[in-house]
């Protein structure tokens, strides 16, 4: 693989240049076009400019993508494969992954606006990574013989659920679909995947890597579309056995109304959040700023689980506010190809108007540390600064709500028990952030913290070992670790007396 933390901005411009893109939808094993002939246009945010036309895919093709997922699954080319044998195929897409790291992260760089340089190191790295590591976990899962007593035995034993239904969202392309399809395929399933119709790029290349990789033709099925027309027809299929999706929390409801008017079908969701960062006195304020700014600023912002309430005691106040406004002012969006820049645009226009509408009201209801503006550059206003709201009252928009974008509230507490009441006031809970250096309270905090994850001393800690999902209307089950098996698999029991 190229070493691509050397390659400069002309490097990355010559390299997006002659990228070919994959535009038509993935069926058994073939790139074909919409049943209907209808195309969408997928636009470069940084600069306007039409990247390709992909096929837009409707209910027609998400029966064909089921089916031919079905009839993979039922005739065991995959399903019935051992665990140590979809390992060697899933080892070997990661080795693709790793092979192709700058076109991969150039594909979702020039989709969705984010910075290559941490597409490219971050990203498309982490995407072989936890191919790597789910397809090394699942022949080492053991199933159970139950405690029968004699002239019985009861085997309890993990099996695939059937066809999954991935629906992932823009903001993370290749590794949101990663996270899905990893431990879905390890553990035998077929899956129809539907991505985001902002970024479809990359799960398109993803699925002609795999099938060079191996993978039967069916086992993974490709359909880019709109959520109105695939993403329902694909939550109302009723030979679909389980649908999981990452996105906003509006639309995880729709997904569990659907299951409820098709076929029951499982639905695990990862939806938004809102996620506090609370800082005490004693902690070590500039490493706090540091990861604070890097919470809410990185990957514009646009995460589910950004630390974007800063929840500050009362006496360190206006430093933080003095450091954080600093770190803003070295964020400042630029060319998401330049390895320089420290932000890149946002998903689209649209996306971009959203986010000065909360700024807006922002502006009325606190008072602005910095940033607030859109910035217009390349011939795109997609981009918009980093942005820092104090002084606001808790029912304000931009403290309830998920912006999805590079705004920061910052919030004051006076005791610790203040904190957590301020922390734990939200729809949402999927992760949180505490930093002091005293480990009683760091303990104390976490635990009373509702939170699916809380990082002590750092921001949105994260690995492929831990799990990952939250409460509330931030969703429920969880991606990566063991545990993420659990979504794609059921516990079959085979009672024999003899």
């Amino acid at each position: 693989m190229n070493d691509v933390t050397q390659f400069t901005r002309a490097d990355w411009q010559a390299r997006a240049a002659a990228l070919r893109f994959r535009n038509q939808i993935w069926i058994d094993g073939r790139a074909v076009p919409a049943a209907s002939g209808a195309r969408f246009e997928s636009v470069n945010p940084a600069t306007g400019a039409v990247l390709t036309d992909v096929a837009r895919g409707g209910a027609e093709d998400i029966d064909r993508a089921v089916a031919s997922a079905r009839r993979a699954f039922e005739d065991g080319r995959w399903s019935r494969k051992t665990p140590a044998e979809r390992k060697e195929v899933l080892l070997r897409l990661a080795a693709l992954i790793r092979e192709n790291v700058p076109e991969l992260a150039l594909l979702d760089s020039l989709d969705m606006g984010k910075l290559v340089k941490d597409a490219s190191t971050i990203d498309a790295p982490g995407s072989a990574h936890f191919f790597q590591w789910h397809a090394e976990a699942i022949d080492k899962i053991y199933d159970e013989i139950a405690p029968t007593g004699g002239r019985d035995l009861a085997m309890v034993r993990r099996v695939p659920l059937g066809v999954v239904g991935a629906v992932v969202p823009w903001n993370f392309p290749l590794d949101m679909a990663t996270w899905k399809l990893a431990p879905a395929l390890a553990t035998g399933n077929s899956v129809v995947l539907k991505p985001a119709e902002q970024s479809p790029l990359s799960a398109l290349r993803l699925a002609e890597l795999a099938a060079e990789a191996g993978l039967p033709d069916g086992v993974l099925n490709v359909v880019p579309g709109f959520g109105e027309d695939a993403g329902q027809a694909l939550g109302r299929h009723a030979d679909v056995d389980c649908l999981v999706f990452t996105g906003s929390t509006a639309v995880g409801k729709m997904f569990q109304r659907y299951a409820g008017e098709s076929n029951m079908k499982q639905v695990w969701l990862e939806t938004g959040g809102k996620s506090p960062n609370l800082i005490f006195p004693d902690a070590d304020l500039d490493a706090a700023a540091d990861m604070a700014a890097f919470g809410i600023f990185f990957n514009q912002g646009e995460v589910c689980s950004a630390n974007s309430r800063m929840l500050v005691h009362a006496s360190i106040a206006e430093e933080m506010i003095e450091r954080m406004a600093a770190r803003a002012a070295q964020a400042q969006p630029g060319d998401p190809l330049d390895p320089a820049s420290a932000m890149g645009p946002l998903v689209d226009r649209k996306h971009a108007d959203t986010v000065m509408g909360f700024i807006a009201s922002g502006k009325q209801a606190g008072r602005l540390v910095c940033g607030g503006e859109r910035i217009a550059r390349d011939a795109s206003d997609a981009y918009v600064q980093p942005t820092i709201f104090t002084d606001l009252r808790p029912d304000a928009r931009v403290v309830r709500e998920e912006i999805f974008g590079p705004v920061l509230t910052i919030q004051t507490f006076k005791t610790e028990d203040e904190a957590l009441a301020m922390a734990n006031d939200s729809p949402y809970a999927l992760a949180a952030s505490v930093w002091t250096r005293d480990l009683g309270r760091a303990l104390s905090v976490s635990d009373r913290l509702n939170a699916g994850t809380v990082s002590v001393n750092t921001v949105d800690a994260l690995s492929a070992m831990t799990p990952f999902g939250g409460m509330k209307q931030s969703g429920f089950g969880r991606d990566l670790s063991i545990h993420s098996f659990d979504k794609y698999s059921a516990l079959k029991t085979t009672w024999i007396k003899y």
